[in-house]
């Protein structure tokens, strides 16, 4: 019988641990885990995941293990302060009143950009008018190190 192999147009599942990796190449704090009880599932080929992770387990079999180290470029890149904006006060107000119960500083928001995609945006300051939110995603700035294990292999679902 033929060995299933991870490759583009194949569907895995993966348990695993992200840790961040420290510039000594130790493991830091712990990002993630992710039992193969709830196994994490996606199309390979298909831009779900890092593209420097997917290409890390390309030609792995079911039930192989892996590490990965990903740099923080390869991975979510640098704090831009471009993803750090402005937003009318008044787009958080629900029946005419701002929504101070959800709406506080460190709260993650989910919100919708330009094409509808929905992306998470960290509260940094409630102001009069405003509110400054931080678009960055959690794990910018940071290197990343998965350790984990491959727990299905089979056709594009």
């Amino acid at each position: 019988m033929e060995k299933i192999i991870v490759a583009p147009g194949k569907f895995i599942e993966i348990e695993y641990v992200l840790s961040e990796a420290t510039e000594e190449g130790q493991l830091g704090e712990l990002l993630e885990e992710c039992p193969a009880e709830q196994a994490f599932g996606f199309n390979v080929g298909s831009g779900e995941v890092l593209e420097s992770f997917e290409k890390a387990l390309n030609g792995l079999t079911t039930n192989e293990p892996f590490e990965v180290a990903i740099s923080c470029i390869d991975a979510y890149g640098p704090t831009t302060e471009d993803a750090i904006v402005m937003i009318p006060k008044s787009v958080f107000e629900i029946d005419g009143k701002f929504d101070e119960e959800n709406v506080k500083i460190g709260e993650a928001i989910p919100m919708n950009d330009n094409d509808g995609n929905e992306i998470f945006g960290v509260v940094v300051d409630i102001l009069d008018d405003e509110i400054q939110m931080d678009f960055n995603h959690p794990f910018a700035d940071l290197d990343l190190y998965f350790s984990g294990r491959i727990c299905d292999i089979r056709d594009k679902a």
